[in-house]
């Protein structure tokens, strides 16, 4: 059964004008997006795997990192020859059509959305931790979080740049000073290894590194992504870099290797840490402060400095995903498949302040709905884990589509410039498509998870209902669908 067909209106001479970003990214200041979208997933989130024991999550980091690697392959071949800020949404319409693009820029628009509220929600336990704030005062954290880093993302994309690279490097200084601590000190088995059957804890450690068997690899798998989450928003950054055809390529492989480097380091150390263990880690909401106190003692100033400084990686990526999470929502407005108001730039600052301020309100409401609906207490463990895991299934969504954005492109389009080649070429895409779908199974028929996945469906129909009934006929040839119809126009015939 066909597709019902989409259409577009002529919109006036000014539209693009009032929706004009500012160059400004150079290749460090892209490596330093990259890095600093994802670094707070190695200070919070990803130790809830080692609740299936340490050998479980360290086997699915290896599998998750592969994922990443062929999806950051596929990225950097396909920003530098398409590189407009639409990022995956692009790929997808440029490959598959409007459908498949809007398909993808939701569960992009899921991912980026949810992500800044998970981690607004962890660095409201960092610094409930440090500054021992009642529980009740939760929500006051995160709405600070949520109006300054909002304002410093209007303020200007120069500024906005330049606060991500200051709190990237220093969240990565704290991470290797705590590398430096805890190397010394470690005693794998005895800690990593404290991990039995049916989640016990073993107190003299010398555990199994599969307690829970070989089926738990894929139980810990949803949370090793969060070691990698949100590297594929690089390419949103495209109309803002000053050469993306030479320098997202290199931004995003840079990130790439620098990530899988800590990711290895924070997996193997943190629960080795004697006084920490993998069975606490697997439960904890704040794992490096946690590392940090039983190192330097609990009220040692040291470790409340650098607790703080911690804190700066969630900073990181809460200030980088915003940046993405503002650019999406412009893109697919500019586009005309969400309202067009969202795609509204400040005229000084040109930087896209509704589309910030609306994105970051619904992620803060969904917070807060779970919150007072649930109670404080239960809701201080339903967040983490509802929010992580619906910011998971979209991520997934989304890298099957960009690995088939990436195959059809291959087949369809030879004759498309392409600055970069991937060296993986297609059995990048295959390698990436595979793991992800993998996870996709093991999220849907875990119990556990599948809440999680009812409210992104629910997510999925609100926005294909406003799409089916408004906006399929109102769309606007932006650059992303300009360049789509002339990729198609330059086609066989027998390939459109």
């Amino acid at each position: 059964m066909a597709k019902a067909p989409v259409g577009y209106e002529f919109v006036a001479p000014g539209y693009f004008a009032r929706r004009g970003l500012a160059r400004y990214a150079g290749v460090w200041s892209l490596w330093a997006l990259g890095v600093g979208a994802v670094i707070s997933g190695h200070f919070s989130g990803w130790n809830l795997g080692l609740a299936q024991g340490f050998g479980s999550m360290a086997l699915a980091a290896l599998l998750i990192a592969l994922m990443y690697t062929g999806l950051t392959f596929c990225l950097a071949e396909l920003s530098a020859a398409m590189p407009h800020t639409g990022g995956a949404y692009s790929f997808a319409r440029s490959a598959m059509g409007p459908w498949a693009g809007f398909l993808t820029g939701m569960a992009e628009n899921v991912e980026y959305v949810l992500t800044p509220a998970v981690i607004a929600f962890f660095m409201g336990s960092y610094l409930s931790g440090l500054f021992g704030t009642p529980l009740a005062a939760q929500p006051l954290w995160w709405l600070g979080s949520y109006v300054l880093f909002v304002l410093l993302n209007v303020v200007g994309v120069a500024l906005s740049f330049r606060v991500t690279v200051v709190v990237t490097f220093a969240a990565l200084a704290c991470l290797i000073v705590f590398w430096a601590m805890a190397l010394p000190q470690i005693d794998f088995a005895r800690w990593a290894l404290n991990v039995g059957a049916g989640g016990k804890v073993i107190e003299g450690g010398g555990g199994p590194w599969f307690p829970m068997g070989g089926m738990a690899v894929l139980a810990a798998m949803p949370f090793a992504v969060w070691l990698f989450l949100a590297i594929e928003q690089l390419p949103l950054a495209a109309e803002e870099s000053v050469a993306p055809t030479r320098d997202m390529p290199r931004g995003i492989l840079a990130a790439m290797a620098t990530l899988c480097a800590s990711a290895a380091l924070v997996v193997w150390l943190n629960p080795a840490i004697p006084g920490v263990g993998a069975h606490k880690l697997g439960s904890s909401g704040e794992p490096l402060l946690d590392g940090l106190k039983a190192l330097l003692g609990a009220s040692s100033a040291v470790t409340v400095a650098l607790g703080l400084v911690a804190v700066l990686g969630l900073v990181a990526s809460f200030h980088a995903i915003l940046f993405a999470k503002g650019r999406q929502i412009y893109s697919l407005s500019r586009a005309g498949y969400f309202p067009r108001v969202l795609s509204l730039t400040h005229s000084r600052f040109k930087t896209p302040h509704v589309a910030l301020a609306a994105g970051s309100l619904v992620g803060l409401s969904v917070m807060l709905v779970l919150w007072f609906s649930l109670g404080a207490e239960r809701a201080g463990a339903e967040i983490g884990a509802t929010l992580l895991n619906m910011t998971v299934f979209a991520a997934m969504l989304s890298y099957v589509m960009q690995a088939l954005s990436y195959l059809v492109l291959k087949r369809n389009a030879p004759e498309l410039q392409r600055p970069f080649k991937s060296p993986l070429g297609s059995a990048g895409a295959w390698l990436t498509l595979a793991i992800a779908v993998v996870v996709i199974v093991v999220q849907l028929s875990t119990p556990a998870y599948q809440k999680a996945l009812v409210w992104v469906l629910v997510w999925y129909g609100v926005a294909m209902a406003y799409f089916v009934f408004v906006s399929r006929q109102r769309l606007v040839f932006s650059p992303e669908e300009a360049f789509a119809a002339e990729l198609r126009d330059s086609q066989p015939a027998q390939l459109r």
